[in-house]
């Protein structure tokens, strides 16, 4: 089974310049997860909405259009459908969604960037800790639990191009990479790490306004985590996939 997760930087626009297609048709992924869509389903043409062989499903901000917002394709039909950690007040800028199906359940979810003042650093750190809090509580009652997106925090030096630079802005903060290192205490598998422990380089994300691709300057920033007890043959980047900020990831299962 393989699985793909992108932050596309717009749904409406990844689509529309033909950039979405080419992952289904030249990938064939069982599940597509995505982040950062920024638009509502009924936004969405018909043949973005509703492609052949796969089940849809979306999420999107309640707060402000063309902000946030998550979907997921997958080839097969889930068991359960859910847009929410059960926190309110976290669960209002269409941050998750995730399907249950017979093996495992998974959930994208574009994690909150801590920019912008104190009051969205906090807002990132309580997502983090009511989002691990949700997936434990999922383990406990006997789920098998996927979760991959964007999680907007790079975890140690080696997954970001400058690392001294930026040890005070958020996305690299120590309190930011505490909670990856808490997530993998709890048994939760960094999968590219799994593979490719020391490779440097890798980086999922790169600042558009300043052509940082080209010279590869960049952040990984986008994660598939598994349950320890999900055996998982590969996982990699998409890093030549063009079309967003981000590039793909995948891994196979």
């Amino acid at each position: 089974m393989k699985i793909i997760s992108w932050n596309t930087n717009g749904l409406r626009a990844t689509a529309k310049q033909g950039n979405l297609m080419p992952l289904f048709k030249t990938y064939n992924p069982d599940i597509l997860c995505l982040q950062e869509t920024k638009c509502e389903a009924t936004q969405l043409p018909e043949n973005v909405r509703n492609i052949p062989g796969y089940y849809s499903y979306f999420s999107h901000s309640m707060e402000r259009k063309g902000y946030s917002g998550v979907a997921i394709y997958t080839k097969e039909l889930p068991k359960e459908i859910f847009y929410s950690i059960g926190v309110k007040k976290l669960d209002t800028e269409g941050r998750i969604v995730g399907i249950k199906l017979k093996q495992f359940t998974i959930i994208t979810g574009y994690f909150p960037n801590g920019g912008q003042g104190p009051h969205r650093l906090e807002y990132k750190l309580e997502f983090y800790d009511a989002f691990l809090k949700f997936i434990l509580k999922l383990r406990k009652n006997g789920e098998k639990v996927i979760f991959c997106g964007d999680v907007n925090t790079a975890h140690e030096a080696i997954d970001l191009a400058r690392p001294k630079a930026n040890e005070k802005n958020t996305g690299f903060l120590p309190i930011e990479r505490a909670w990856i290192s808490k997530v993998i205490k709890n048994n939760f598998i960094d999968t590219f790490r799994k593979f490719y422990p020391e490779k440097v380089g890798a980086y999922t994300y790169w600042d558009q306004k300043t052509r940082s691709r080209e010279r590869n300057t960049g952040w990984r920033l986008d994660y598939i985590f598994t349950d320890k007890n999900i055996k998982i043959k590969n996982a990699d980047m998409l890093s030549d996939y063009l079309g967003s900020d981000h590039c793909p990831i995948y891994l196979e299962i």
